[in-house]
């Protein structure tokens, strides 16, 4: 079992039964999956960029990524319906809960004066979303072999009907907001 889910169990259901009034332990909210995805809005010129992004990320979360592709034309960009603009992977299960341990104690310490992750990024429903700017941030990225610094965003969709219950449930499993 990873030691996020662990924790999960052990500290937070308790607490969050406690802080919100559940009765029952299946009530408590809980990380369903946690979305990555690289917008590369570059690879219109570039195609070779994408092939790139789609081995770093597959490094990142342990799981082969899927290309988006654009939905619209827009002439003004260059970019026609069906282009490959980015890639995107969802995590569940013990490979989410790896991620989120690595993502809270490993990568987001090593960001350039890093204060916290703000705790406006939450959309109303339970879910938050949080921007990266750097990739090489995660351990696994080797920076010599890097071509350009891509950012990438992340979304934690979790079961909770409102924002409070989710900023409960990841400032227990460790999300550093700022204060």
């Amino acid at each position: 079992m990873s030691l996020l889910l662990e924790i999960y169990k052990n500290e937070c259901v308790p607490k969050l039964m406690e802080r919100f009034g559940y009765k029952n332990p299946f009530e408590v909210p809980k990380i369903e999956k946690i979305v990555l995805n690289m917008g590369l809005g570059e690879a219109i010129q570039n195609p070779k960029i994408l092939d790139n992004a789609v081995e770093e990320l597959a490094l990142i979360a342990g799981q082969k990524p899927v290309i988006t592709r654009a939905k619209k034309s827009i002439a003004a960009f260059k970019l026609r319906a069906g282009m490959p603009i980015g890639c995107r992977v969802t995590l569940r299960g013990r490979r989410m809960y790896d991620f989120l341990l690595k993502l809270v104690r490993i990568a987001l310490p090593r960001v350039r004066d890093f204060r916290g992750v703000s705790p406006r990024g939450f959309d109303g429903r339970g879910n938050y979303t949080l921007g990266i700017r750097e990739h090489v941030i995660f351990p696994e990225i080797d920076y010599d072999k890097i071509d350009k610094v891509k950012g990438m965003n992340v979304t934690v969709v979790t079961t909770a009907k409102t924002d409070e219950e989710a900023k409960f449930l990841l400032d227990c499993l460790g999300m550093p907001f700022r204060r």
